[in-house]
């Protein structure tokens, strides 16, 4: 078997992916198809969107695990969550094939910074992680924000982490910590709904899969210890989530302009 310089790139590009899932829920996943295209050189876009999207629900997964063992996942809030955003994410997806979305990916980098600087500005406070639980009054709030972030995700072909986390803070008054690994169970589930229509059509390269995850999995378990670090500290684990969800706003709007005018 040769090991070729590309192969190294998509250990070295997954294991950025599983960190940033790890330390904040999301965002990785909005650079994994760039990543596979311009570093690792998949030639096909579409491989790329389907290999990225079977190897983040993969890294979610291992990421998932392991904040679950550390007690940073609320099971019933994350699963009513992740239910109505693979909901929200077949409309929204149904939608986005019919939509110039060109114009709204710009909008939509826009909203990524003013999420970024709603979550700087607020404090590290929450529900204690005893207390969640999901019941009459938060889960049609929970289930509503769940549907628009997946329709989002769906519309715009992102992971959707970077909406789940301030969803969840939102619709269940989550400690970010708690927010971040709950979170997973939708990119998760968001990644395995649109890997399972690439699939069907033969679009996964599932060679660069096993590559990609196994960095990603390595990257996570990094990036989850950092990201019980940073809990620890009053408002840091918020300041470094806006500060990622502004860059990879700022880029999804660089993006939106580039295909614009190019």
């Amino acid at each position: 078997m040769n090991i070729t310089a590309s192969d190294f790139l998509a250990v070295g590009c997954g294991g950025l992916v599983g960190l940033i899932l790890g330390v904040i829920g999301g965002g990785g996943s909005v650079l994994a198809v760039p990543l596979l295209v311009y570093v690792v050189g998949v030639k096909s876009p579409h491989v790329a969107i389907g290999t990225s999207a079977i190897a983040v629900a993969m890294g979610a997964f291992a990421n998932l695990v392991d904040h679950a063992r550390r007690g940073h996942v609320c099971w019933p809030i994350a699963i009513l969550f992740a239910i109505s955003g693979v909901a929200g994410a077949a409309l929204g997806s149904t939608l986005g094939k019919h939509t110039e979305g060109q114009k709204l990916l710009i909008l939509f980098g826009i909203l990524m910074l003013v999420l970024a600087a709603r979550m700087a500005l607020r404090g590290e406070g929450g529900v204690a992680p005893s207390l969640l639980r999901v019941d009459r009054r938060n889960a049609p709030r929970v289930a509503g924000i769940g549907f628009a972030a997946g329709a989002l995700a769906g519309f715009f072909g992102i992971g959707g982490g970077v909406l789940a986390v301030p969803g969840l803070v939102a619709a269940a008054a989550m400690p970010m910590i708690v927010a971040i690994g709950s979170s997973l169970v939708s990119v998760m589930a968001f990644g395995l709904t649109t890997a399972g229509v690439y699939a069907l059509s033969g679009l996964i390269d599932w060679g660069l899969v096993t590559l990609f995850v196994g960095g990603s999995i390595v990257g996570g378990l990094v990036g989850g210890r950092l990201a019980t670090v940073l809990a620890a500290s009053k408002r840091a684990l918020s300041l470094v989530f806006a500060i990622v969800v502004a860059a990879v706003g700022a880029y999804v709007i660089l993006r939106g302009v580039m295909n614009l005018t190019w």
